[in-house]
C-alpha cells in the first residue's frame, strides 16, 4: 500500500513519502505532527473526477501525487530549491 483512500480518509505510506520528501520514514510522522511536514489535498473535477492531488511541503520541496479513487499513483513530481527555502506562493493549489 503506496496510498490508501477509505471513506474519504487518504493514508500515503512513510516510506513513500520519506523517499520523495529525502527524509527517513521514520521521521515522517515526527514532523508531520510538529508540522514541519504540510500538505493539502484537490480533489479532481471534469476529465480528473475521481482523482485527487496530495502536495507535501516540506523545507525546500515540494512534492506531488496524483492518483485514482482506488489510491493507485498516477503521477509524481518533485520541485526542489537547493539551498533556497521553497516560495510561500508554491504552498497554494493549482500551482
Amino acid at each position: 500500500m503506496q496510498v490508501e483512500i477509505t471513506d474519504g480518509d487518504i493514508l500515503v505510506d512513510a516510506v513513500l513519502l520519506g523517499e520523495l520528501l529525502d527524509i527517513e520514514p521514520a521521521e515522517v510522522s515526527k514532523l508531520m505532527r510538529a508540522h514541519a511536514i504540510t500538505g493539502h489535498c484537490e480533489r479532481g473535477v471534469d476529465a480528473h473526477q475521481g482523482q485527487y492531488r496530495l502536495s507535501f511541503f516540506y523545507q525546500n520541496r515540494r512534492v506531488r501525487l496524483s492518483v485514482d479513487s482506488s489510491g493507485h499513483v498516477l503521477g509524481r513530481s518533485i520541485i526542489e530549491f537547493g539551498q533556497q527555502p521553497l516560495p510561500r506562493a508554491l504552498h497554494r493549489s493549482g500551482e
